[in-house]
């Protein structure tokens, strides 16, 4: 069986952890910041998981991560 791409814009976005699933960021985090709360932007500052809809899709275009 042939190596698997991974998918350049994925690999930036999305790492694994330790159990295998995945962690992604948040959005609404670049400008506009002024209109935003400090604990929506402390919140928004931290990593997330993947949402189980998402999972099997994300875990594809990342096969080796």
């Amino acid at each position: 069986m042939p190596k698997l791409k991974t998918h350049s814009g994925a690999a930036k976005r999305f790492k694994k952890t330790g159990t295998g699933k995945i962690k992604r960021g948040h959005t609404k985090t670049r400008h506009i910041l002024s209109s935003k709360s400090p604990k929506q932007k402390r919140k928004l500052g931290k990593s997330a998981l993947v949402s189980d809809g998402d999972h099997a899709k994300v875990a594809r275009m990342i096969p080796y991560a």
